[in-house]
């Protein structure tokens, strides 16, 4: 397995893959775990529970600022029961808002306030990113990973290393199949695929020059 961190981590894990043709494309990964986990800290801290208590939020795309953070599709464990992000919330302005923004600039604020990067919280995302590939995702969840683009169910051009929600099960990811996709959702998938195939020509030409 090839995880790949160091940002652009997208394009810098679509270059590794292609200089390494001989080692599977599918055991090529980057991190969107970070993205994932800052998903469900801002839904828990607005609902006052734990980011346990969080699930099936997902990051689509590029893990830069045009990602895409999803809550359509989440859950949360409120008074002992499983109910929608959206229904528990009633706050879709936030939701399509001030949340995917935050999400989105979390990192430099970040560097912005503490003058340093938010390392710790990167290494706990790698942590979570490798032990789910090693043992899997918990059954009914999925979490979001950066991989190759080929064949989704999606609409994303094929060749790309995008953010998609998984499921891991004997150290293989899986997209997951069947989320409904509104008009909103596409919109920003479409945007962060836009970038990310931007990103690939820029360095695919530089390669190709060097």
């Amino acid at each position: 397995m090839v995880i790949v961190v160091g940002n652009p981590a997208n394009t810098n894990c679509l270059t590794a893959c292609k200089s390494a043709p001989s080692i599977p494309k599918e055991n090529f990964s980057c991190l969107t775990r970070l993205d994932h986990n800052r998903a469900k800290a801002q839904i828990a801290l607005k609902l006052g529970v734990t980011s346990d208590d969080v699930k099936n939020v997902i990051i689509w795309g590029n893990h830069s600022s045009t990602q895409y953070p999803d809550v359509s599709h989440a859950k949360v464990k409120l008074h002992g029961k499983e109910v929608g992000v959206y229904d528990a919330l009633k706050d879709d302005s936030w939701l399509k808002g001030e949340f995917i923004t935050t999400v989105q600039q979390r990192g430099a604020a970040v560097i912005k306030a503490r003058k340093l990067s938010s390392a710790m919280s990167a290494a706990k995302a790698i942590c979570d990113h490798v032990r789910d590939i090693w043992f899997g995702t918990p059954e009914g969840e999925f979490v979001s990973m950066g991989i190759i683009s080929d064949g989704n169910p999606y609409g994303i051009p094929d060749d790309l290393l995008y953010s998609f929600p998984v499921t891991i099960k004997n150290k293989t990811w899986k997209v997951v199949e069947g989320l409904t996709i509104n008009d909103f959702s596409r919109e920003k998938m479409d945007l962060t695929a836009k970038e990310l195939a931007e990103e690939k020509e820029t360095a695919f030409e530089f390669l190709s020059s060097a």
